[in-house]
């Protein structure tokens, strides 16, 4: 699980590494992980009503051929956060996986807005 001290020491990260700033929107960037990709299929529109962006489902490079399959789901939202915030959204991430039985809610990611890509 995501803590709040690990999210203060990422925003202090960001604050010293970037000229980012976070008070302002930003894109963030949220993954899911199964085993099972239709699972993952299936709670994409759920996602989108609540105001997601799916970016993709894909499937995780395998270290050796007969690693299980594991499946990632990547949605978006330009949003602003604070460490507070962040923690309120990764509870509801963490419940939301486990009340649709997908194995984890893996985390986040942030960058500035530019880095949007268009969808083809």
């Amino acid at each position: 699980m995501i803590t709040k001290d690990s999210l203060i020491e990422m925003f202090n990260n960001i604050s010293i590494n970037t000229d980012w700033d976070m008070s302002k929107p930003m894109l963030w960037g949220y993954f899911f992980t199964d085993s099972n990709k239709e699972k993952l299929e299936k709670i994409a529109p759920l996602l989108e009503a609540e105001g997601y962006r799916v970016i993709d489902i894909y499937l995780s490079d395998k270290d050796t051929p007969n690693d299980i399959d594991l499946w990632w789901l990547h949605i978006e939202k330009i949003e602003i956060h604070t460490p507070d915030t962040l923690l309120k959204s990764n509870a509801f991430f963490y419940k939301f996986a486990e009340n649709n039985n997908i194995d984890s809610y893996d985390g986040m990611d942030v960058g500035p807005i530019s880095n949007i890509q268009p969808n083809h």
